[in-house]
């Protein structure tokens, strides 16, 4: 018997998370704590359901999308909205770098992260959206 999928992001963002017994697991699990640490009052949601993707996917908003998370068999993709806007000094985005607008970060197993440079990524997407 199928259940009502849990109205509340944060729970859904979870189950997505927990759902996931294997390095992709930890990693988002990792960049979510990351995000909160960067940005206390971040609000998740879940957006882009779909037939391929009944879950949605997982993301992290301050006055505007900040970034989205989705998973793939070979990596954790993390897409900031405004991306190309955003000071990158240690060349974290390595993903979507031709667009105008977005940027990504692709992690794959094994790949190491310089969470300082991350959180200060995270703080300048909310930054950038701070209205004026």
């Amino acid at each position: 018997m199928a259940t009502e999928p849990d109205t509340d992001p944060s729970a859904e963002i979870d189950v997505i998370v927990g759902g996931l017994d294997d390095w992709r697991g930890e990693r988002l699990r990792r960049l979510r704590t990351l995000i909160h640490d960067a940005v206390p009052d971040v609000v998740e949601e879940i957006k882009w359901r779909k037939p391929s993707n009944p879950a949605g996917v997982p993301t992290w908003n301050r006055h505007g999308l900040l970034c989205t998370g989705e998973i793939y068999k070979d990596k954790v993709k993390l897409t900031f909205a405004h991306g190309a806007s955003l000071p990158d000094p240690t060349e974290l985005f390595n993903s979507s770098l031709g667009g105008k607008l977005r940027r990504a970060l692709d992690l794959r197993e094994g790949d190491t992260l310089d969470e300082s440079a991350f959180i200060d990524l995270v703080q300048a997407a909310a930054e950038h959206n701070e209205p004026t």
